[in-house]
């Protein structure tokens, strides 16, 4: 093989390695960014047809309605901890900030954290639903297919509100 044609393969080479490893560290980056979508029961029972639930640690949003009765806040700072829950179970998610103005009892909600122990969101973003008009579509089927009971069904369990 002559120099010329020695060096245009090298040069190949080092630009595929390039490609290679710049798509590879893109791929890493974008997965550490991802927020999966869960409902309560989802966490609680898994999600999907091998029912795999999120690990303590994951980023993760979840989604369903404020539980009635379930918000406390502390006077001393602006630490809020309330229940999301959806037909089949009800989560604990703490906040600290400043709810946003359309955060209720009884209105959907979504909330954006990493999930802790004992089942725990420590939300780092909380979202209020603000009106009807659009509901991406898995949160729409999720609500559809969860909110069939009432709050009060949550309340009466031993367990704190998780129905498994």
């Amino acid at each position: 093989m002559n120099p010329r044609r020695k060096s245009r393969l090298y040069l190949v080479i080092v630009v595929l390695i390039g490609v290679a490893l710049t798509a590879t560290l893109m791929l890493y980056a974008l997965r550490s960014n991802i927020d999966l979508f869960y409902t309560p029961s989802e966490i609680l029972q898994g999600k999907g047809e091998k029912h795999e639930k999120p690990e303590v640690g994951q980023r993760l949003r979840i989604g369903g309605m404020v539980m009635p009765g379930s918000v406390k806040r502390d006077q001393q700072s602006l630490q809020v901890s309330f229940k999301v829950y959806d037909a089949k179970g009800a989560i604990e998610v703490t906040y600290n900030g400043i709810l946003p103005d359309l955060f209720r009892e009884g209105q959907g909600v979504v909330a954006q954290g990493v999930l802790g122990e004992g089942n725990v969101v420590n939300a780092r973003e909380v979202l209020a639903k603000h009106d009807e008009k659009y509901t991406p579509p898995e949160v729409a089927d999720a609500m559809k297919e969860n909110h069939k009971s009432p709050a009060s069904t949550y309340s009466s369990s031993p367990d704190g509100g998780n129905k498994s």
